[in-house]
């Protein structure tokens, strides 16, 4: 069953992340990367209650977008302007390739996996659960720091790199971001690297630097035409910025493509409950403005597009016991009915749950001393434990 196990750090682990590149160990002052614990599981724990689950979620999610794609009203409550939905629709009826997305899990060990939220779009995290942390287990099974027999459920570089080999490498692929940003150009160099390993040309432009030409196609720095950009810029910004009209013209292959934009929403929580009601894996949620919202007791309200926890109020005993301030403070809410996380002394845990080419193939756990997971949350390792259990180093 999933606990919480205080270890040692590794002695140099400071000096290997900056020999590795990973320059966000800590942020906003505070610790991100923490190897002063993990979580352990065992290997049945994960195939039945965090990989299958979000397989099914996974599913669930692509019959909501086939669905959506061919309803006007779906594409209107999941948020989608009405001057991009042909574009959307379209995006989902080419299957335009996807690489990645996260489902946020809350588990506490005993019962179902609960959905709390889709990252389907912009998800970050991606570095330190597909790299470091895998790294962090090898070199800790060596040092004794975790048994020998350790293991994780950790394949996402492998299929963050075969995803990548089966895009067309018919000329360079852009990534995009804000290079100001540590967490984000930590994280789009990462990409790059795993899409250069997979045989692509590739290159980095700022997000406020990107162009367009007199065909309106998408340019770079240097004046070259961008045929493919992969990028860490929400679906619902671009929507809402002056050139966002330019891009269905632009002929840019996107990535993330634009249909993941009817998912990548908090609309789809009551979405998903309405088609799966009492879905062992979904919690109860509506509409704010649904009267049905009003059956909730203890909830969760959401905007349908907020980041790192902004705007998030969680309800209980008729108050309301953490809400969090942010710029998400406009458009439609949500609520979810609140659930229990994993608690120990280290906080809140929740598991976010990687599905890279349509497979889950492995967690990321970040922890919170709040309830309501922010950008102060803290990343923690995780092992999958040996045949033996509690095992010896």
């Amino acid at each position: 069953m999933m606990r919480r196990i205080a270890v040692p750090p590794r002695p140099d682990w400071e000096q290997t992340a900056k020999a590795y590149g990973f320059h966000f160990t800590h942020m906003y002052g505070q610790v991100y990367w923490d190897e002063t614990a993990c979580f352990a599981f065992t290997l049945d724990e994960i195939e039945r209650n965090l990989e299958d689950p979000s397989r099914e979620l996974h599913a669930m999610c692509l019959a909501l977008a086939d669905e959506a794609s061919r309803d006007e009203h779906l594409l209107d409550l999941l948020g989608v302007p009405e001057a991009y939905r042909d574009y959307v629709a379209q995006s989902w009826r080419q299957k335009d390739p996807t690489i990645f997305g996260r489902f946020d899990l809350a588990y506490t060990g005993t019962g179902p996996a609960k959905l709390l939220e889709y990252n389907a779009d912009t998800p970050t995290g991606l570095y330190e659960a597909a790299f470091f942390q895998w790294l962090w287990m090898t070199q800790a099974r060596s040092l004794g720091i975790v048994p020998r027999g350790s293991d994780q459920f950790n394949a996402i570089q492998e299929k963050l790199i075969a995803a990548y080999d089966r895009l067309p490498k018919r000329s360079i692929m852009h990534f995009a971001g804000y290079g100001s940003d540590i967490e984000e150009s930590g994280t789009l160099s990462y990409m790059m690297d795993c899409a250069s390993q997979a045989g692509h040309a590739v290159s980095f432009v700022d997000i406020t630097e990107i162009g367009f030409d007199l065909q309106d196609r998408l340019t770079d720095m240097q004046d070259r035409t961008i045929d493919v950009l992969s990028n860490l810029y929400p679906w619902e910004w671009f929507f809402d910025d002056e050139f966002g009209p330019k891009i269905p013209r632009s002929g840019t292959q996107m990535i993330e493509p634009a249909w993941k934009a009817m998912l990548s929403t908090k609309a789809i929580l009551p979405l998903l409950w309405e088609r799966h009601p009492g879905h062992p894996n979904l919690l109860e949620a509506y509409f704010d403005e649904d009267p049905r919202a009003g059956s909730l007791r203890a909830y969760v309200r959401k905007p349908l597009f907020s980041r790192e926890g902004a705007n998030v109020t969680l309800h209980r005993d008729g108050k309301d016991v953490a809400s969090m301030e942010g710029p998400y403070g406009q458009g439609r809410w949500v609520r979810q009915a609140a659930t229990d996380l994993f608690q120990s002394a280290g906080g809140y845990a929740v598991i976010g749950s990687w599905i890279v080419g349509d497979e889950a193939c492995g967690i990321g756990i970040r922890e919170d001393s709040s309830p309501v997971t922010m950008n102060l949350s803290r990343f923690v390792p995780h092992i999958i434990e040996d045949r033996l259990g509690q095992g010896q180093p």
